[in-house]
């Protein structure tokens, strides 16, 4: 199996422990081929607009490794940033991004709007059926909840 692929498992499992209360993104942070910070979307849990996945890891990773800079680090996360993460991820210099799902909507980086590129390497579309797969069928819960509510 790829490193690649391993890495973004590993964030598809930090996706799924957002569920059944937040939207189910994950993601990790790897330096030097080893998983440094892991974390997955807590807005919900925290009531924290800025709950991200990618924001909790990055921070998780700076104190790991005592500098805000994360320049020798990669990123996989299993939705690509919005313009919030993009903007951090920029800011803190990481090196490469690997997503798994576009987000059509407020992706920033490639979809939507391009706020990474060219500081931030980025490789859309890793694991993505995957990554799609979760957001979908939290999606449909929703839907199948509100009509069960509604009768």
């Amino acid at each position: 199996m790829s490193k690649i692929r391993h890495f973004m498992e590993e964030a598809l499992e930090e996706a799924r422990m957002s569920l059944p209360d937040d939207v189910p993104v994950g993601a990790v942070i790897v330096r030097d081929g080893k998983v440094i910070a892991r974390a997955h979307n807590m807005r919900e849990k925290l009531h924290s607009p800025s709950g991200h996945a990618e924001i909790i890891a990055a921070e998780a990773a700076a104190k790991v490794l005592g500098d805000w800079r994360l320049q020798d680090c990669d990123m996989y996360v299993t939705l690509e940033p919005c313009p919030m993460c993009a903007g951090l991820l920029r800011s803190a210099r990481l090196r490469n991004l690997y997503f798994g799902a576009y987000d059509p909507e407020a992706g920033a980086a490639g979809s939507a709007m391009n706020l990474l590129s060219p500081a931030v390497n980025v490789f859309p579309l890793i694991l993505a059926d995957e990554a799609e797969a979760l957001l979908k069928n939290l999606f449909e819960n929703m839907r199948n909840k509100s009509r069960k509510e509604g009768e």
